[in-house]
Order: structure tokens, then sequence, then C-alpha cells
């Protein structure tokens, strides 16, 4: 009886691992993998000469993965037709269209970050695979810097450096890739190593879809005025400053279906707003007359939802006064640019407890709907609520050339030609200031930014470069330019 029991307890063992009930699992803790992939091999040989190529072969101690590659794995010379890259095992295999590769040519295939190993993900440190199809590797730089020409500080957002050939028209940069890229570090610096000793042309582009191409609207550029030649790392730095172009020089077609469908949005928006009665807002916060909430420097807005007719009879505009209520004068003006804005003007006195009486038929639209009649009591800001600022500015900028530019990241406060070296201002809001100085080079009171195609460069930004943080009752006196120490 034991036997048989045996024998069934050892056929229903046998059968249990045919069947996969036994299963297999890892040895539970351990510390996680953090190490990279390790590169074995190279098929051909990495830094090879006087060669053309098909396919290269990477071999790694591990299995891995490849991501991104259409933006990670890049060749350069950029080719017209993309590599093709997989990751096979432990294997990445590169396909490269030969017959596009020049004679006398290095070539560099840069793997960025595009290997990981398959279980962590431990990215394979940046690996740059060299050939060349002449006797000799291309040993030139080119080095230089981007700033942005309207601040005239360096660009830290994505900007591309791109090089293409001397013999090329500037309509390049709008019909295909370049020969070279590079991207812009910190601080702007760009450096291009390993070039051939030939002459470019050289751009600088925000690409805002990374199809290194200038696609006009929306994307700035800049451009050298002349062409360049790479050396040796003793060359001068290249300056190029990036300005977007007030006409879209774009060759792409316009997209009539979306104008179409947004006209027709405007049209049902229009259609809506005719079918409402006349409103509006007063720029006025009336919840606590102790607050001091409306400016003494602006006036104050009134916003329709449509076109009205104004009768300023119908308004009136006084301040309290020991109990006693004054009227006084005031102006009403429509905005030119937005004719549903209305503005209210006086000469502001400070902490000072205003009433705007709004009567009915003060105002009424082309339907001949009447506006709502209202009452707003509002207490107004004072001199200590806001703060002054005093510029000195050297005496090689007074030259009416110079104009000082002042402003907020909403609001430009101050744009005037410089007819002095100090320059005083009073009643600032509380806020954080930027200052620059351009050269006004066709006196025209305004910055211009370039034209690519008409090879005008954006007029010269000569920035301050600290924000100055400017709060209520501080005045703040600043040296637009430090003086420069004595040299020993």
């Amino acid at each position: 009886m034991n036997s048989i029991l045996s024998r069934l307890f050892l056929l229903i063992i046998i059968v249990c691992i045919s069947a996969g009930c036994a299963n297999v699992s890892s040895l539970p803790g351990g510390k996680k993998d953090k190490i990279p992939p390790r590169l074995l091999k190279t098929t051909p040989k990495d830094s090879l000469t006087n060669t053309t190529m098909k396919k290269l072969v990477l071999e790694f101690d591990e299995y891995i993965t490849v991501s991104d590659a259409s933006r990670e794995v890049q060749i350069s010379p950029i080719l017209s037709i993309p590599l093709t890259v997989l990751g096979i095992n432990k294997h990445v295999n590169v396909t490269i269209p030969d017959t596009l590769l020049q004679p006398n040519t290095t070539y560099r295939i840069s793997f960025n970050n595009a290997i990981k190993d398959l279980h962590e993900g431990n990215t394979f440190p940046a690996y740059t695979y060299t050939f060349s199809t002449g006797a000799y590797f291309d040993s030139l730089s080119l080095n230089g810097k981007v700033i942005d020409a309207f601040t005239g500080l360096s660009d830290t957002g994505s900007v591309f450096i791109s090089l293409y050939a001397a013999t090329e028209s500037d309509s390049a940069v709008v019909r295909h890739k370049p020969l070279y890229v590079t991207k812009a570090q910190g601080g702007g610096l760009f450096s291009f190593k390993g070039l051939p000793a030939r002459t470019f042309r050289i751009y600088a582009l925000k690409d805002a879809n990374e199809n290194l191409i200038y696609d006009g609207k929306g994307e700035k550029i800049a451009f050298n005025d002349n062409t360049v030649t790479p050396g040796d790392t003793l060359q001068p730095r290249i300056l190029l400053r990036l300005f977007k172009e007030a006409v879209d020089t774009s060759m792409h077609s316009s997209d009539t279906a979306s104008k179409n469908a947004n006209n027709l949005f405007a049209s049902r928006k229009s259609n809506s707003k005719e079918k409402q009665g006349l409103t509006y807002t007063v720029g006025v916060d009336t919840s606590n007359i102790k607050n001091r909430t409306v400016e003494i420097i602006k006036p104050l807005e009134i916003t329709f939802n449509k076109l009205a007719v104004i009768k300023k009879e119908r308004i009136s505009l006084a301040f309290d006064t020991n109990s006693t209520t004054i009227p006084v004068d005031f102006t009403i003006r429509t905005d030119t640019a937005n004719g549903f804005r209305l503005y209210v003007n006086t000469a502001w006195k400070e902490d000072a407890v205003y009433t705007l009486k709004i009567l009915k038929g003060f105002a009424k639209d082309t339907a001949g709907s009447d506006a709502f009649p209202s009452r707003y009591t509002f207490r107004t800001k004072r001199d200590e609520d806001y703060g002054k600022l005093q510029i000195n500015i050297p005496t090689k900028y007074y030259d009416r050339k110079y104009i000082l530019f002042i402003n907020t990241d909403k609001d430009t406060i101050y744009q005037k030609s410089i007819t002095d070296t100090v320059v005083s201002l009073t009643r600032l809001q509380p806020a954080k200031y930027t200052l620059r100085i351009f050269v006004d080079a066709n006196g025209n009171g305004a910055w211009d930014p370039g034209d690519l195609f008409k090879k005008i460069q954006p007029e010269v930004v000569i920035p301050y470069e600290n924000t100055i943080n400017l709060k209520s009752g501080w005045e703040n006196v600043i040296d637009f330019e430090k003086p420069q120490k004595p040299k020993k």
C-alpha cells in the first residue's frame, strides 16, 4: 500500500512540474542595480579613417533598450535621410544611408541618452562614435554666445545653433535642416568641435517644434552678418542676437480652414452678445471703504460687453471731505484700440474717498438698450503706497539716439530718449522692474527687431543686469553702470 501511495505522490509531482505548477521567483532583498550598461565592442571599430559603412553595431554586457532614438541619436553632419536605430537584446544596430556620405568628411554619431539597461533603466553615458571617409579627422572649432536681442541678456531657453554651407542663401533655414547643429548651454554659450576647414553661414534658432527648420511664426532667429570659418580654440566668440520678426517670413501656406473656424467662432460670439442687454463693470474694489484700492496714477476703467453711446452728463464724480461731498471735474475717454473700454480720470487726491454715480441713460447700445444705473464709493491710495526710482546714467548715453526702457512683467512704464544723466520716477507700483537702454538706429522711438531676408539686425540693447525689487515707500537709487575700478 505504501508503495502505491509513493508512486502516486511521485506521479503528481511529475505532472505538476510538467504543467508549470512550480513557480521560479527571484530572491528578495539585495541592492538595486545602479550600474549603467558597459560597451564591450563596436563593429566596425571606433575612429576609423578612409571608411564608409552601412551598419554600426554596439555590443553591451547586458540587455538594453533604445528610447527616443529620433531625437537622441544624431549624426553630424546631418543626413537628409535619418539613421535607423534598433535595440535587440544586448546590441544596438544602426543603419546608415551610406550613399549620402560625403568624401573626406568626418562623421560623428552621438547617442546622448538613448541607451538604457532593460530592467533598471540606467542610462549608458553619452557616447559619440567617430569615423572619417577621408584620411584624417576634422579638428577645428567654433565658439560663441546667444543672447535675447530684446533684453540684451543670455537666452536661457532651448536654443539650437546651426551651420549651413556658405554657398547657400538665408532661405536654407526655412527649407531644410543644417549640416551641423549644437545646443546652447548655460549662459547661452555654445561650441562646435571637430569641424572641417570650410566656410559656413551660422544661425541660432529658438525652435518651437524642434524640427531644426525656421518656421517663422512663434520662433526666434539670429544670424551673423558674415560667414564664419572654424579655427583653433583661441578664436574670438561669435555673438548671435535672437529676435522674433515683426512680419512672419515663413514660406509655409496659411491654414485657411483654421482661419474660417476662428471667424465663425467670433461671429457666433458676437451674435450671442447682441442678444444680451448692455452691461458693464467698473474697475474698483468697494468691499471696504477703509482699504486704499484705487490708483492715483491712472484712470478708472469701465468695460462694456458691447459698443455703446455715452452721455457724460449722466455721470458724476465727487470726493468726500468732512462729511461734505464736493463735485470734481473729470474727463471721459474711449479706448481707441478697444471701443468696449471707457476711462474716467481726474487729478486724484491721496487717501480720499470718492463716489462715482452712474445714472440711468448714461449708456445706450445700437439696439436702444440702456445700461443699468449704479453707484461706487472707494478710497484712493497714498504716495506712501508707491515707490521711487532714481537712475544715474553714464554721460556716454546722454544722446537722444539712446532710449531708456523700464518695464515690469506686465507693462512698460517708461520709454523715452535720454536727455539727462539722472532720471527720477515717482509713484511707481511696487513690483520687480527691469531696465535697458537701446540704440534707436532709425529714430522712431521704439525698439525694432531684425529682418532675416533683408539682412537687418535687431537694434542693439544694453541691459541693466539686475532686477530691481521696488516696494511701497522705498526709494531705490541705482547706477546703470557700476563705476570701473582703476587699473593698477
